[in-house]
């Protein structure tokens, strides 16, 4: 199996920085050492520089590819991998290969080289970089649809950029170095402006830097290196989800800064069990502010936080870490030992260490303690319950046994007392309990009996142990209890949450569900949320109740919750839905906004294309019209009679299409408002036909006629059926193919009447069955000499003021069957719509989905 060949890859900003020229030069210098060297593909775009270079390299001769006729040539893959040169030069890795070859792609065919163990060289722009596109985009204007995978050029063994300054490439572009004189002022004063070049390059510089960034990590990541390395800047920021995370986010930022180039990574570290406080509107706002000083924010999970710190920091190869001063008094960490900054410095080795100080250090006393404990009001009434209850029936028990050796097991049994009070009432009800167990010991069961005198040291000690332990078990059970009704409280929470988001991620009333869900959550009465133009209520208020609670949302609303008031840890989590309010509200107007914005659109699109049509259909019969009274002014006393009577023909006939024109514009705008005159009586269709048929100038067997002579009269106006007729049959035989001449069949049913007009053309699909109906629509249609489009739209206008319906079905065996249906005559015969009076002309032939909407 043959070694895999390196690729190098030839990176330039723009078209006409050298790329190919340079690698070109290279074949030269590479063929001169001694190795074998073929161009497989190269593109001088007629650059007399370019041909030069390439002259004295060996150049592989393209093949030839047919497309539509056209003769296509491309890289010849077979004749490459066939010659086997040590290195094959290959140009315009994102090129797109003629339809037809081996490999869509070029830098596919480039892959295909490499396997067969023959090193690349090529080149490619930065525009053509796959991850780069949208943002080239932006930059230029200029949309790139040929592009290459990141992954294909950051496997290459050497990338190196093709650099020349903007200046000088606008300067090679005005002395012709680059396009033809033709193209020249359109480039410079297009895509090679002075400041896109100046953001390519920059694009690219960066883009290579982090390419040598991601190849560095690896290169560490393998050999196992720990140790940082100085080549940038790293600043890591750590962040508690405190005041203070904006101050240390300002300060890690002019930190980085300073370096020129320096990156700033910010992270919090979460506790496995998810107890450990923190501001999640705080560290929302601090996480948007990071992405505004232009870092990255992290999230990591950890029970040390000072060990996640430093390895994080080890792991991004950080040269610097920012934390800030502990918020926490001298005399809190006295008791509780060295925080988080000493660990940290003490733990981060190389990692430079910079401990802020801000507004909120040394705000924080001691550790916050709830008297009421972390059980409900009823455990801990049941909790001192049990101790005056089983506190003295154990006494009496014991006393049965009482004798000077049963003192330690007196003392175990009152200990296990205070274990179980404490699991059932929480710490005070268990303090409670160990005071009393410890009186009651010494007054019962230690000698001298029945005195607080203890005559012996050793009882005095194990008293005085009973009470710490007793003490000791009580906190730690009450601890635990706390830690599980946290947890208990945070699985609610995020259950709460993303049945929220699940709500609005399923397409439902984002506004109404966050207001329901936070009645139901916290419990309350109703929850009422007024914003701008809407008020939205879930539950029921009170008449002249207040709210116990006022959370603006933002600046669009205000938040009002009527009930019982909230915890402080119910706020927190109130904070979190109240931001989501916010930002389903900011969809809401952005919907609304789009939802306005849309019809416009649609109008403007219509107006497009009417100015479009009618600006056509306009011109060919004025000119015409024009071309025949010119000839008639100028010419007339030369002309012969015949002349002039086909010029005035030529005339009428243009003339007589403008008002037909006209006219059908008209009638679309009455139909679309409903102002259609239409008078309805007894129409026979064999009435009709003949004169649609003569109107069409069609001959016998051009259309087929299969209609009852029973059918019943139908309830219509005839002038209106007689236009939609001559229509629909236009159609049908604009689309009919040679031998299969259209059909109209005709048939009553359940008091209607069904006139069906089929052809056997290419028919319409189901998606588009609905546009065919739209004024203004020719899909499909390339010769722009069929009408404006509005034969149907008419047509359905025309049927449903009659009362009837007109759809389109797919004709078995192929082709589009058009539908009318109308309303068959009662015996009152003389119901009619609107006033007299009928359009005179037929609505403009028009087409459907095979070239009408």
């Amino acid at each position: 199996m043959a070694v895999r060949g390196r690729l190098r890859v030839l990176l330039g900003a723009a078209p006409g920085v050298g790329k190919t020229y340079m690698m070109l030069e290279e074949g030269h210098r590479l063929r001169d050492t001694g190795k074998d060297v073929a161009v497989a593909v190269v593109e001088t775009h007629d650059r007399a520089a370019t041909a030069a270079v390439l002259d004295g390299l060996e150049l592989i001769p393209r093949k030839a590819v047919e497309h539509r006729g056209i003769s296509l040539t491309e890289m010849d893959l077979d004749a490459v991998i066939a010659r086997h040169p040590d290195i094959a030069l290959v140009d315009e890795l994102a090129h797109t290969n003629a339809p037809g070859s081996e490999n869509e792609k070029r830098w596919q065919d480039v892959e295909a080289i490499l396997a067969a163990g023959i090193d690349v060289i090529t080149t490619v722009n930065v525009q053509h970089i796959e991850s780069l596109n949208d943002v080239v985009e932006q930059i230029t204007g200029v949309p790139q649809r040929e592009t290459v995978p990141d992954a294909v050029v950051r496997s290459a063994t050497q990338i190196e950029v093709v650099d020349l300054t903007p200046q000088s490439l606008r300067d090679r572009l005005a002395d012709g170095e680059v396009y033809p004189a033709g193209r020249i002022d359109a480039a410079l004063s297009n895509y090679f402006r002075l400041g896109n070049l100046t953001a390519l390059r920059e694009l690219t510089l960066l883009w290579l830097a982090d390419e040598v960034d991601s190849s560095l990590q690896r290169y560490r990541a393998e050999h196992g290196i720990d140790e940082k390395w100085e080549a940038r800047e790293r600043v890591v920021v750590a962040l508690t989800g405190g005041p203070e995370g904006e101050t240390l986010l300002r300060r890690g930022a002019r930190v980085a800064a300073r370096s020129g180039s320096g990156d700033l990574l910010a992270v919090h570290v979460s506790s496995q069990d998810g107890l450990r406080e923190s501001d999640p509107a705080a560290l929302a706002a601090q996480r948007k502010l990071v992405q505004e000083l232009g870092g990255t924010y992290h999230q990591v999970v950890g029970t040390d936080i000072p060990d996640a710190l430093v390895a994080f920091a080890r792991a991004s190869n950080a040269t610097q870490l920012v934390i800030g001063v502990s918020r926490r008094s001298r005399l809190t960490a006295l008791l509780t030992g060295s925080g988080v900054g000493a660990t940290v410095v003490r733990e981060s080795g190389d990692i430079d260490v910079h401990i802020v100080s801000h507004a909120a250090a040394g705000g924080r006393t001691l550790p916050k303690f709830r008297a009421g404990g972390a059980l409900s009001v009823r455990r801990r009434v049941y909790g001192f319950a049990l101790a005056l209850i089983a506190g003295p029936l154990l006494t009496l028990l014991l006393l049965t046994i009482r004798s000077p050796d049963s003192l330690t097991a007196d003392a175990l049994s009152y200990q296990l007392l205070v274990v179980v009070v404490a699991l059932v009432g929480g710490i005070w009800p268990a303090l409670f309990a160990a005071i009393l167990s410890g009186l009651t010991l010494d007054y019962v069961f230690v000698v001298p009996y029945y005195t607080l005198t203890i005559g012996r040291p050793t009882h005095l000690l194990a008293l005085a142990l009973y009470v710490v332990i007793a003490v000791l078990v009580s906190v730690v059970v009450d601890q635990a209890a706390r830690r599980s009704r946290a947890a208990a409280r945070a699985s609610a929470e995020s259950e709460l949450l993303a049945t929220v988001a699940g709500g609005v991620i399923r397409g439902g009333d984002a506004v109404q569900a966050l207001v329901s869900r936070t009645r139901e959550a916290f419990g309350l009465t109703a929850v009422r949320l007024t914003a701008e133009d809407a008020v939205t209520v879930d539950g029921a208020i009170p008449d002249g109740d207040t709210p116990t609670t006022t959370v603006p949302v933002g600046t669009r609303g205000t938040l009002e919750l009527y009930g019982d008031d909230l915890r402080a840890e119910d706020r927190r989590l109130l904070t979190v839905i109240v931001s989501q309010l916010d930002a389903a509200l900011e969809h809401l107007d952005l919907s609304s906004a789009a939802k306005e914005v849309g019809p416009l659109e649609a109008n403007d699109r219509v107006r497009t294309a009417l100015l479009a049509a009618v600006g056509h259909d306009l011109r060919r019969p004025l000119a015409a019209a024009t071309a025949a009274v010119t000839s008639l002014r100028s010419e007339g006393g030369k002309l012969s009679e015949r002349d002039k009577a086909e010029l005035l023909e030529t005339a009428e006939i243009s003339l007589q299409g403008l008002s037909d024109l006209l006219t059908n514009l008209l009638d679309v705008s009455r139909v679309q408002a409903g102002v259609l005159a239409i008078t309805l009586g007894p129409v026979e269709l064999d009435d009709i036909l003949p004169p649609v048929l003569d109107e069409l100038f069609v001959k016998p067997g051009d259309v087929i006629v299969d209609v009852p002579a029973d059918l019943p009269t139908v309830k219509a106006d005839a002038t209106l059926l007689q236009r939609a007729m001559v229509n629909l049959l236009t159609n049908a035989l604009r689309f009919s193919p040679k031998g299969k001449p259209p059909r109209v069949s005709a048939s009553a049913f359940g008091g209607k009447v069904e006139i069906r007009v089929t052809d056997s053309g290419p028919g319409v699909p189901d998606e588009r069955k609905e546009t065919i109906f739209y004024p203004f629509q020719r899909m499909g249609d390339t010769d722009n000499s069929t009408g404006v489009g509005l034969g149907l739209a008419l047509t359905k206008g025309f049927v449903e003021g009659m009362g009837g319906t007109l759809e389109p079905e797919d004709t078995p065996g192929g082709g589009l069957t058009m539908v009318l249906s109308l309303p068959a005559e009662t015996a009152d015969p003389q119901g009619e719509l609107g006033s007299h009076g009928e359009p005179d002309q037929h609505g403009e032939p028009d087409q459907h989905a095979e070239g009408d909407a």
